[in-house]
C-alpha cells in the first residue's frame, strides 16, 4: 500500500495500491493541514503531523482507533516524521532541531541535535523492514521486472502487478510491452 497526505480542496490522509487503484480516505475529518507521515509497519499504525492544528495523531491502516498523540505549541512548524521503537522523531523547522516525542503518551520530548535545513528524517535499522517474499514484480528470467519492459507496480496484493510505461510511451495490447 501506499499511504500520503492531501490538504487541497478537502484535507486527508489516504490509501492505495501502489499502482493507484482502490484509493481510499482513511481520515477526512478534524485535519486541516497533513503533513509528514510515517508508518508503524509492525503494528500497521499510521501517524501524522498537521501543521495548523500543531498536533500529531496516529490511526491504524482502516482509519480506526484515531487518537492525538500529542498537541501545543511545543510541537510547531514540525516537518518530517518518522517512527522507531516507542518513539516518534521529527524535525523542527523553527529551531533546526531533531526531536523524540514519546509515542504512546506524547511525553518525554527531546530535542536530539540542531540541523540546518533538515525537512525530513529517516530511520535505517534491519528490524524497521519487513521481511521481502516473492512477488509479482520479481525480475523475469529476461531481466524485466513481472514481465514487464518498464515499470512494474504491485497491485492489490503481493501476486498481482500493472505495467506501466515512462513518459512518452504507450503501453501494448500484451499489458506488458511499452511502444
Amino acid at each position: 500500500k501506499l499511504f500520503f497526505t492531501d490538504y487541497g480542496n478537502a484535507a486527508k490522509v489516504e490509501r492505495c495500491d501502489m499502482d493507484g487503484m482502490n484509493r481510499t480516505w482513511i481520515v477526512d475529518s478534524k485535519i486541516e493541514q497533513p503533513m509528514a507521515l510515517a508508518l508503524d509497519l509492525i503494528n500497521k499504525y499510521v501517524y501524522w503531523v498537521d501543521i495548523y492544528l500543531d498536533s500529531v495523531e496516529v490511526v491504524d491502516y482502516q482509519g480506526r482507533k484515531r487518537h492525538t498523540v500529542i498537541k501545543g505549541r511545543q510541537i510547531r512548524h514540525l516537518r518530517g516524521l518518522a517512527v522507531f521503537e516507542n518513539y516518534l522523531y521529527t524535525t523542527n523547522s523553527d529551531n533546526l532541531s531533531i526531536l523524540r516525542i514519546n509515542r504512546y503518551n506524547g511525553t518525554d520530548v527531546q530535542s536530539l541535535a540542531r540541523l540546518d535545513n533538515a525537512k525530513e528524517i529517516r530511520v535505517y535499522q534491519k528490524r524497521t523492514q519487513t521481511a521481502v517474499r516473492s512477488h509479482a514484480c520479481e525480475v523475469d528470467p529476461s531481466g524485466m521486472p513481472g514481465g514487464c519492459s518498464h515499470i512494474c507496480l504491485l497491485s492489490s496484493n503481493y501476486k498481482a502487478r500493472t505495467c506501466r510505461c515512462r513518459t512518452g510511451f504507450i503501453l501494448g495490447s500484451d499489458g506488458r510491452s511499452c511502444k
